[in-house]
């Protein structure tokens, strides 16, 4: 039988609240006329305001998206409303048809502009090869440019420090010319850490500034540095590495449990991180995607469902990030549905282990077992009832930690979040049912 999506996980892809409650007048069968899904897509004619209905399909592997309205969203009401009837009525969406002319033509230009996509990053990486002297070449140019930006943000942060912290002249303003000089210098990861000064609390300004001079001095000796740490320092200053060369060097195939979701959206683009864990190894995984505003990211995976994959892995000391390969199938609900977690003493163990390999380290990615969410005078905690973890909200609304606290009853639970120096941020609970609940949307 065909698995269809939560309602949960329709709405995560909405681009915003507004597109989620218009969505949510479109999930009845009455606008919708001509519906069908193969199991890839989905196809229907929604009927709108004027005479000629809109013709909406969605390809449910990525997912994309295709609608004859107007909307600059992305994916839109319409989208998103059909995808909603799909997965609240499916009867309303019958199986195993052929897809519409107009939504088969769509989906076949869209599947050879994938080829030609695969193609020319191909092509890309075989002229990189043709001629790797000068490869060789553009980096140590910018190698250069990067350990100059570097040695300069160093000598910035000793005069802010002779200055001192309180000196709001120089100490508290004026990161954003600073974070230029570092995109010039084509380290756009430094640049983005010092941008974040402007609006680090004062009590936490040395601490930064320490780290970020770390990280600075490090790359100035990033060949003296064991090979995967240099890496990680690589990484954290700005250097990237492709999909397409991760995708030709070795993966990891297994069936990946998708722990938990979350947008971080800002005036640029919305930021979505996706945990998952592999089954077999065990081995957690992050994966990104961005969307511009008004468009939802254009990975979307359910939470708590399971998918067979390939992953590549980014180079660095703690191997996390990833890129997504070849799928083997749909996702499909887990067999166990509750992952496996620690006590929070052992999840700060695991921090602890993670920052000593990679000391800009954060946070870890962290399932949490037999917890129970508890506010006091103090703030939120989670205990087992022999060690206490402080609940760092990081952006989470007061309702959401409310909703955790019903979902838990006063009863232990599996939560899955990040666990960092500044206390534990969910993002995923389970219920007694097993039933995930994401807290971040």
């Amino acid at each position: 039988m065909e698995e269809r999506w939560s309602t949960e996980h329709v709405l995560s892809l909405a681009p915003d609240a507004p597109s989620r409650k218009a969505a949510g007048k479109l999930s009845s069968p009455a606008p919708w006329s001509g519906t069908g899904t193969d199991g890839a897509a989905l196809w229907g004619e929604c009927k709108g305001s004027g005479s000629t209905p809109y013709r909406t399909v969605v390809e449910l592997t990525t997912p994309a998206y295709r609608c004859s309205c107007p909307s600059r969203k992305f994916p839109c009401k319409h989208a998103l409303g059909l995808l909603l009837l799909w997965s609240g009525s499916p009867e309303a969406v019958p199986a195993g048809g052929e897809p519409a002319d107009w939504a088969a033509d769509w989906l076949k230009e869209r599947q050879e502009r994938t080829e030609q996509a695969a193609e020319r990053r191909t092509a890309k990486a075989e002229a990189a090869a043709a001629d790797p002297a000068a490869a060789r070449r553009r980096a140590e140019k910018r190698s250069a440019r990067v350990a100059a930006g570097a040695q300069e943000l160093r000598l910035r942060l000793a005069d802010r420090i002779r200055h001192g912290l309180a000196d709001t002249g120089t100490g508290r303003s004026g990161w954003e010319e600073v974070a230029a000089r570092m995109v010039d210098a084509q380290a756009p990861g430094l640049a983005t850490k010092v941008r974040e000064l402007d609006h680090t609390a004062q009590g936490d300004l040395l601490e930064e500034y320490a780290m970020l001079h770390l990280l600075a001095t490090a790359y100035g000796r990033v060949d003296e540095l064991p090979e995967a740490l240099g890496a990680t320092v690589r990484a954290r200053v700005g250097f990237t590495t492709e999909t397409a060369e991760l995708l030709t060097g070795p993966t990891v195939r297994d069936r990946w449990q998708v722990l938990g979701v979350r947008d971080t959206p800002d005036e640029r683009l919305t930021t979505r991180r996706l945990w998952l864990r592999g089954a077999k190894t065990g081995r957690p995984a992050l994966l990104l995607a961005f969307g511009r505003p008004g468009q939802a990211p254009d990975l979307a995976l359910p939470t708590g469902q399971v998918l067979e994959a390939e992953l590549a892995f980014h180079p660095g000391a703690r191997r996390l990030r990833a890129v997504l390969g070849t799928r083997h199938g749909a996702p499909q609900p887990a067999g166990d549905a509750v992952p496996a977690g620690v006590s929070p003493a052992e999840a700060l163990a695991g921090y602890g282990a993670a920052v000593a390999e990679d000391p800009w380290t954060e946070s870890w990615p962290t399932v949490l077992t037999g917890v129970i969410p508890v506010h006091d005078v103090d703030g939120w905690h989670l205990t087992d009832g022999r060690h206490t973890l402080r609940l760092h909200r990081a952006g989470l609304p007061e309702p959401a930690l409310w909703r955790l606290a019903a979902v838990s009853g006063g009863r232990p639970v599996t939560l899955f979040g990040e666990c960092g120096h500044r206390g534990f941020t969910p993002v995923t609970v389970w219920d007694e049912l097993g039933r995930p609940s994401g807290l971040t949307q």
